[in-house]
């Protein structure tokens, strides 16, 4: 980026700055947060700078840019946690590897009864932590076969899982 490209750009940046940064903050809730998202979104900006033929939709382009490291942002692990005020007292339960990996095999075994669509729509709903519309976007159909595959896909899963004897027909452990 040349001298002239890189002062158009500041002088976008410094404009639109504080909107930007509202913004963000309206999205996440977090001013810390939205400082974060609102440099992810300039950076994307000044990368794609020099190939921008529409100074027109700049608003637009990091408007985009900004939505989608919202969406990232909050599927990190780390976003996720959330702290206390008290501790608990009593520790955690320890972990029993071994039922972990056993009960791993089970839900593997059992998708693999699922028919593919259903299971496609299990693992992007549940497993990739996609929403229905964004599911129905990835598999290119409707919200409605997106919803009832999955319930569908539940139901198999499900009756997979009693055959195995993993669950009791009332849904608990037998």
């Amino acid at each position: 980026m040349g001298p002239e490209e890189e002062a158009q750009f500041s002088v976008y940046v410094t404009a639109r700055r504080d909107r930007v940064r509202r913004t963000a903050y309206l999205l996440c809730g977090d001013w810390h947060r939205a400082d974060d998202l609102t440099q992810i979104a300039f950076v994307k900006l000044y990368g794609a700078w020099s190939g921008i033929r529409d100074y027109g939709a700049l608003d637009g382009f990091v408007r985009r840019c900004l939505m989608r490291a919202a969406v990232d942002e909050s599927r990190r692990p780390w976003r996720r946690e959330h702290t206390v005020d008290d501790l608990p007292d009593t520790p955690a339960p320890t972990l029993d590897l071994a039922s972990v990996v056993a009960d791993r095999q089970l839900v593997r075994t059992a998708l693999d009864e699922v028919p593919p669509g259903q299971r496609a729509m299990l693992v992007l709903r549940f497993f990739d932590g996609l929403d229905v519309a964004a599911t129905a976007a990835a598999m290119e159909c409707s919200e409605g076969n997106v919803k009832s595959q999955t319930a569908r896909g539940l139901a198999a899963m499900k009756q997979a899982l009693i055959r195995q004897g993993a669950v009791s027909a009332e849904g608990g452990r037998p």
